[in-house]
């Protein structure tokens, strides 16, 4: 991808905004444009945040495959606020994030702080360049990050997961689904915060450099958001 760590910065910049927003008692996704609001699409929309389908980092099939142990590394890569949201926090396994926001990582450090939790690392960082060693996770996710990304830098993330992974560890990831009815409506919602979509691949050419690196046990697609999620196994 051209310009990446310009584009890495913007993406940055946005999800800075977003943690300052929240601080203030504002939800940027309740505070979606007129035009937005006005799209057909829009109540589609709200109504999978009201019934909590609006993000898939949650979802209860991604615990039960990763099936997180006490004595378990788990690396949330674009962790953004998982840890305070989706239940990660309730996990047997020491949680190690990764975001690029600044913002996110310290408001992570004062929750974890706050709760006394078992943290391995908050680092703030690209996905693409972590500072681990190799094969040290035992588990691992990245939901909700490389639709931002062009194909060029999604295969560096890929080799990245592939080696801070332990061997045959498991892993969950998801990409966008271009023919899904909702792609078109969440590309305008992230586009408008500052952080528009640039995945350019079809599943079918995501998963032939997939398959360089992993096992797909299976795959879903998750139609409120119209992303498809893969469950996987690292290759040795």
């Amino acid at each position: 991808m051209k310009n990446i760590n310009s584009h890495l910065k913007a993406i940055a910049q946005s999800y800075d905004r977003a943690i300052e927003l929240g601080r203030n008692g504002i939800d940027s996704y309740n505070n979606l444009p007129e035009y937005l609001k006005k799209d057909p699409d829009y109540i589609n929309f709200q109504t999978a945040r009201e019934n909590g389908l609006d993000s898939d980092s949650g979802r209860v099939e991604i615990k039960a495959f990763l099936s997180p142990a006490v004595n378990a590394r788990f690396v949330d890569l674009g962790c953004c606020l998982n840890l305070m949201f989706n239940g990660y926090d309730q996990w047997p396994s020491t949680y190690y994030g990764v975001d690029i926001s600044t913002e996110t990582i310290k408001l992570l450090r004062e929750f974890s702080e706050k709760k006394r939790l078992r943290v391995g690392m908050l680092h703030c960082g690209s996905i693409h360049e972590t500072p681990f060693e190799d094969n040290y996770f035992h588990i691992g996710a990245c939901i909700g990050v490389l639709e931002y990304y062009e194909k060029a830098f999604v295969r560096e993330v890929l080799i990245e997961i592939h080696r801070i992974l332990k061997p045959y560890s498991k892993f969950v990831l998801d990409i966008p689904d271009h023919a899904g009815k909702m792609r078109r409506f969440m590309n305008l919602v992230e586009t408008s915060m500052g952080r528009p979509d640039k995945f350019d691949m079809s599943t079918e050419e995501f998963e032939v450099i997939l398959l360089d690196f992993f096992e797909i046990e299976k795959k879903e697609k998750i139609d409120a958001v119209s992303m498809v999620q893969y469950f996987l196994k690292r290759k040795a």
